[in-house]
């Protein structure tokens, strides 16, 4: 795997997250240390939730192999489009800022924003593999219509996370329910106006995240 990873120049990234990963996970056991309170525990799961669509689309980049047997490339892309609102949904998690008193809130929300920064790098890392696996089969243009699609999709994804409360794995464990509660949202946009105002200023947000690091990229090229 160490071999493969290096191989695909994915030696550095893979790093970095890490590093990312380990210091977010150093402020929310500095808090339970100092504190003895375990309510910003749960962003250490987020976090691991955020890192399997990276985990994916990671290994489609580094077993190239898997782009020829479609079956399994197929399966990874359905797995990494399942699990990729989890990247950007830890910026919701700022909704519990302020709700306990223990520490300063400059360092939970210094301690949030890591863990949200951390998921949505997770995130963007892993769409642009998905991206770059795109471009070899289409059009670039097209490729970026899907990617806006993709995060307006992903923005729907939080909010069926966030105020629907349910789980990536829901689509195998509960799939009727969960595909009733959704289409139930999204039939009637008066009627749901909270599904439809939130997907669409999340969906337009994190595309001005995603494509400032596009330009950003781009620069640097």
């Amino acid at each position: 795997m160490f071999n493969h990873i290096k191989a695909a120049n994915r030696y550095k990234e893979t790093l970095f997250l890490a590093f990312l990963s380990f210091i977010s996970f150093s402020f929310s056991v500095f808090r339970l240390i100092y504190t003895d309170s375990h309510i910003f525990l749960f962003l250490n799961w987020n976090l691991f939730l955020a890192f399997i669509p990276w985990l994916f689309s990671s290994i489609i980049v580094v077993y190239p192999n898997l782009r020829k047997r479609k079956l399994a490339l197929v399966m990874l892309v359905l797995l990494w489009l399942l699990f990729f609102p989890n990247a950007p949904y830890i910026l919701t998690d700022l909704f519990h800022l302020g709700n306990n008193k223990s520490m300063p809130i400059w360092f939970d929300l210094v301690l949030i924003l890591s863990f949200a920064w951390t998921g949505l790098l997770f995130g963007i890392m892993s769409l642009w593999d998905i991206e770059s696996l795109l471009k070899t089969r289409l059009n670039k243009y097209l490729v970026r219509g899907i990617s806006v699609a993709l995060l307006f999709l992903g923005a729907y994804g939080i909010y069926v996370g966030r105020y629907l409360r349910w789980n990536s794995w829901d689509i195998i464990t509960e799939p009727i329910e969960l595909l009733f509660n959704i289409g139930r949202s999204l039939k009637s946009p008066i009627e749901h106006p909270g599904a439809w105002a939130m997907s669409i200023l999340m969906g337009i947000f994190l595309n001005m995240i995603y494509w400032s690091f596009h330009l950003i990229k781009n620069r640097q090229e």
